[in-house]
């Protein structure tokens, strides 16, 4: 079979999930036991929530936190036992610390079945990271970049693990600005996050090509809209004049929990209905329908051509393995 006929089409499959479903209940009936995962920014918001559902369900989670000791005590309050959840440090930021994460958790782990790509930072004040990268790219994407191609054994060892790839409807605020990656010229917080989410959404397609061969599939994934420490750099006006808040903080409904936003995470990397499927841009527990530029509600549901392109994807994973040194590929 050709790696064309694999390709996965971008529409709903009729998950019977949707917008309000939680973590709990997309995992409900699922065994992970003897299965292991790896959550980054597990310890709080939507990623908490995904760690305790796949806990639940019979999983052993690694918690990768650039602050151990808050994310220890965050999840010991959540009742998560050390046993079943354990927590080492990484900063994404830093390629080295996350090589050094990866290289610790393949030294007592050979297998790797699911690794949910969920830390991020968001609307971000100019910032540089390691030899001058936007910090945005750096984080969300070029951390995760290198996590998965030294990670790479692990997931392949496995025979059928999953990548889940956190994007958002930021992608639609930018394309990967190829020719100006780092914005090192009119820097702007929000395009800056949109190009970031765009390469979320690129890396699960690529990533998907690439190791299907190998049995690992790769999902982008849209949590939908929820309150969490995401919002840390945006002032309370800022996000009432973007309709997400009335002036008193009410949040606007629409607004999912975050066990509702954690869902469609933990439905791309453990749903019996997505077996053979993978690199496609999921939304409310489902893959998600290209965006229609004609609906009024273009901006929020889903997904634009330029996240899901694969000459853009395949381009980007190459961009990225010169930034940083890694490919598992090449």
């Amino acid at each position: 079979m050709s790696e064309e006929s694999m390709a996965t089409p971008q529409q709903p499959i009729g998950s019977g999930f949707g917008h309000g479903s939680t973590a709990s209940d997309v995992v409900a009936g699922v065994d992970l036991r003897g299965k292991t995962a790896i959550v980054t920014g597990g310890y709080s918001g939507l990623g908490l929530e995904t760690v305790r559902a796949l806990s639940s369900a019979g999983a052993r989670v690694t918690v990768p936190a650039r602050r151990p000791g808050h994310a220890k005590e965050v999840l010991a309050a959540a009742g998560l036992a050390p046993e079943q959840v354990t927590v080492e440090a990484l900063d994404l930021a830093d390629q080295d610390a996350v090589k050094a994460f990866a290289a610790g958790f393949m030294a007592s782990n050979p297998t790797l079945d699911i690794l949910i790509n969920n830390a991020a930072i968001m609307a971000s004040p100019e910032q540089r990271v390691g030899p001058g990268w936007e910090s945005q790219f750096a984080t969300n994407h070029l951390g995760h970049f290198t996590l998965l191609n030294t990670l790479w054994p692990a997931l392949a060892a496995a025979g059928s693990a999953r990548v889940v790839s956190l994007s958002s409807t930021g992608h639609k605020l930018s394309p990967i600005r190829f020719e100006d990656i780092n914005f090192e010229t009119g820097y702007d917080k929000w395009k800056a996050y949109g190009q970031a989410k765009t390469a979320n959404a690129l890396f699960a397609v690529e990533l998907d090509r690439l190791g299907r061969s190998s049995g690992v599939r790769a999902f982008a994934v849209h949590p939908g809209g929820i309150m969490t420490e995401l919002q840390r750099y945006l002032p309370r006006e800022e996000m009432v004049a973007a309709g997400w808040m009335d002036d008193a903080g009410n949040v606007r409904e629409g607004f999912k929990t975050p066990e509702q936003g954690a869902a469609t995470s933990v439905w791309a990397a453990t749903s019996p209905a997505l077996a053979g499927m993978g690199g496609v841009y999921c939304e409310d527990c489902d893959i998600a329908e290209p965006t229609d530029p004609a609906s009024p509600l273009a901006r929020y549901q889903g997904v634009d051509a330029h996240a899901v392109d694969p000459e853009a994807a395949t381009r980007l994973w190459a961009v990225s393995a010169e930034m940083t040194g890694v490919n598992a590929f090449a």
